[in-house]
């Protein structure tokens, strides 16, 4: 639940700069949502919590290890129980931010907006962004075991996070809560489309997290080890 609360904080960031930068031109508010909303990753590292796919190395890694069908179940349980418990804390503090006042003029049409763009996009098109999102956070977790000092973690958290909201690429626990942010300041996406939107983006994330990113280390670790 913490990792879903404390990405909330990126999201709200996010829509006060967008905000307050907005009369500059949309390209320059987005580049200045984006480098605040690094801010939220540099939490979620910090506090040492996980996103959904941010949780795919090791796990999986034992699991090929093991060899064991029971263990790919023991897998899936994980991720789900990680999914729900990360939708459920970010959306109960999301809350928060529903209060009347609670954050400054503007902001909430900005988070408005950009979740009707979220929910709105071709599904293929947002297929392909939760690919590369579902990468780029899987890769997060590879390269902080690779550094040492906490400033170099920070950095590394940091800048994966402004990549994952300029592009924006999609994060099923970012996408959905960025939705239920906008739907609560008003946006119109029912409940099957974000039904559709978070399958799909969660789909995407296992291809780009699990696929392209963490079966490919641990294969190669595992070529490593044999030789």
């Amino acid at each position: 639940m913490t990792a879903g609360f404390t990405i909330v904080f990126g999201l709200v960031s996010l829509g006060i700069v967008e905000s307050l930068v907005g009369p500059a031109g949309h390209g320059v508010a987005a580049l200045g949502g984006a480098l605040a909303f690094g801010v939220g990753v540099v939490f979620l590292v910090a506090g040492r919590t996980e996103l959904f796919n941010e949780d795919f190395s090791d796990p999986t890694a034992a699991a090929v290890d093991n060899g064991n069908p029971g263990t790919a179940w023991s897998l899936l349980r994980l991720w789900v129980v990680i999914l729900l418990f990360n939708l459920i804390g970010g959306g109960l503090f999301s809350l928060v931010f529903a209060v009347d006042g609670a954050l400054p003029p503007g902001t909430t049409d900005v988070l408005a907006t950009v979740a009707t763009e979220s929910a709105t996009r071709g599904l293929v098109a947002s297929f392909a962004r939760a690919i590369a999102g579902g990468a780029l956070v899987s890769l997060l977790s590879f390269l902080l075991v690779s550094v040492e000092s906490d400033g170099s973690r920070l950095s590394l958290a940091y800048v994966v996070g402004v990549l994952l909201a300029l592009g924006p690429f999609e994060h099923v626990v970012v996408t959905a809560l960025h939705v239920f942010l906008g739907v609560l300041f008003g946006a119109g996406v029912g409940v099957v489309r974000f039904a559709v939107v978070v399958g799909v983006v969660t789909a995407g994330n296992l291809v780009g997290g699990l696929g392209l990113v963490t079966f490919a280390h641990v294969a190669q670790a595992a070529g490593a080890n044999e030789e």
